[in-house]
């Protein structure tokens, strides 16, 4: 049996980008993803780059790495991630104020500019007027990130790489088993966003690595033109993540529900046409756990409809994944203390931003055992046991 250098778990863009960026040093790698086609949070995603919104000098660094480094991936990977860059429109409710909103983001790398009603509503004539009280904008990146892991994907495979559609189930130091088989391998590295802390688990290994129950609703291509990528100003994900980790939550009881769910409406227009509109975020600890699909997606159409009226009743199907998520809105990024054959690349709270330049860094720390920006974020500093 072959033993790799390396096998990532998780084939979304996380585990994909990795995959190559290892292999890329010159690494054997095999890559296992579960799904031939994976329902996760990069299929389910807005493809979203917001490299204006670092707060600290390294998260600054990482996000003038990326968008540097997403303007040439296409030529890179040699496949189109239909990669540009659009206004976005942070929407700022009817009943909050303009300007303490927006003081809240004066503190990013690329303030977004405050934007009257109807200055909003002249960049995009798709906003109800009445729904708000302005919005902030400010040049976002975008891509489609299906096409940008399968462009990684493939570029891997073209190195030598290996992918295995297989689940896997125990992860040990010295290998994974699957329900087909078990692999090899001097290392281990686990990309499976919402499944990593159970995944984990089964490994005896605690850790301060969550999940939210995230909802969409995705269209086909339509004949509305939507110009902007929309979303909240005052984005009530982040405050429920922040909310669920404290105070002792039990997230080691299964089909607990911590928090009430909340809902940030936004929509975004991909290239085909097609929209992706939401979304609702539930803290449900058991990541197998059903959701209520018609009183969701009657929640979610209701809320776009209050702000994007011609969008909210269009022909769509609801959609849901897990995303994962740290304590602290740092990626879990490192060797387990205990394991250090295990390594963890998860917890993004900007993924599709942080996860090209951090795969880059990941792959030349793993070759060197030097690099400045993987030594200072490594989740060995931190107390990872929950």
């Amino acid at each position: 049996m072959r033993t790799y250098e390396w096998i990532v778990i998780g084939g979304g863009i996380t585990g994909a980008a990795l995959a190559y960026e290892l292999a890329k040093v010159g690494f054997s790698v095999l890559l296992l993803e579960q799904h031939v086609t994976p329902q996760n949070a990069t299929r389910y995603s807005y493809g979203g780059l917001a490299y204006w919104s670092g707060t600290t000098p390294i998260i600054r660094q990482l996000c003038a790495e990326a968008i540097a480094r997403h303007r040439i991936l296409s030529q890179e990977l040699d496949a189109d991630t239909q990669f540009r860059e659009l206004d976005l429109l942070l929407t700022i409710a009817a009943n909050d104020d303009p300007e303490t909103i927006a003081a809240a983001y004066a503190h990013v790398a690329i303030p977004p500019r405050l934007l009257s009603i109807k200055e909003a509503c002249d960049l995009e004539p798709l906003l109800n007027p009445e729904a708000i009280a302005g919005a902030l904008t400010v040049k976002h990146g975008h891509i489609h990130p299906e096409k940008t892991t399968q462009a990684y994907i493939q570029a891997f495979l073209r190195m030598g790489g290996e992918i295995e559609i297989t689940q896997a189930l125990q992860i040990s130091d010295d290998g994974v088993q699957s329900n087909t088989t078990t692999y090899l391998s001097d290392n281990i590295a686990i990309c499976a966003g919402g499944l990593s802390r159970q995944l984990l688990k089964s490994a005896g290994i605690p850790i301060k690595l969550y999940f939210t129950h995230a909802e969409v609703i995705e269209t086909p291509p339509v004949d509305v033109k939507l110009r902007t990528l929309i979303m909240p100003a005052n984005l009530q994900r982040f405050q429920l993540e922040t909310n669920s980790t404290q105070n002792d939550q039990p997230w080691n009881e299964p089909g607990k529900e911590l928090l009430p769910p909340i809902l940030d409406p936004g929509a975004i227009q991909f290239q085909d046409h097609s929209l992706r509109l939401g979304q609702i975020s539930r803290v449900l600890t058991d990541p197998h756990a059903k959701v209520n699909a018609k009183e969701s997606e009657t929640w979610l159409r209701k809320s776009i409809t209050q702000i994007l009226p011609s969008l909210g009743n269009l022909p769509g199907t609801w959609h849901h994944c897990l995303v994962a998520f740290s304590n602290n809105r740092l990626p879990l990024i490192g060797a387990i203390p205990q394991s250090p054959n295990i390594h963890l690349f998860s917890g993004f709270s900007n993924p599709l931003v942080m996860v090209s330049p951090l795969a880059k860094h990941f792959a030349n720390f793993a070759a060197t055992k030097q690099d400045e920006i993987i030594t200072q974020i490594s989740c060995s500093i931190y107390n990872l046991h929950n």
